[in-house]
């Protein structure tokens, strides 16, 4: 359970765990509130651009392209991909870790060990 910004206790649906910044609508599951609409649109820009170079990644390799050249392709995919984890992380720290961290206890320990675990991730 964390307590929420009217000091309210949430609890989280079964097998997930709750959001340590006491900012997300958890009614459906987890769900960022605190998200900046700029950051949002960009990485939603970046998302949709990386959905088009996949689908041209997939017509390459339908049209057996040179494998350099789809190998060059994927590399930019994932170099996307990439600045939107970071973007990503970037909010995550913001909000939902400052504020945990902040609250202390075990809510600190938990998303503190979920930090951990999303590097390890990201860091694939």
């Amino acid at each position: 359970m964390a307590k929420n910004n009217n000091n309210a206790l949430k609890v989280a649906a079964p097998g997930m765990t709750t959001c340590g910044c006491g900012a997300c609508d958890e009614s459906e599951g987890r769900k960022a509130v605190g998200v900046d609409p700029d950051i949002k649109e960009a990485n939603l820009m970046r998302l949709r651009r990386i959905e088009g170079q996949v689908r041209g990644i997939l017509k390459m390799v339908e049209e057996d392209r040179y494998c350099a050249d789809v190998l060059t392709q994927l590399s930019a995919v994932q170099e996307a991909l990439r600045g939107v984890t970071r973007e990503l992380l970037r909010s995550h720290l913001r909000h939902c870790v400052t504020s945990a961290i902040r609250q202390g206890g075990e809510e600190a320990e938990r998303v503190t060990a979920e930090l951990a675990d999303l590097f390890h991730k990201a860091g694939r």
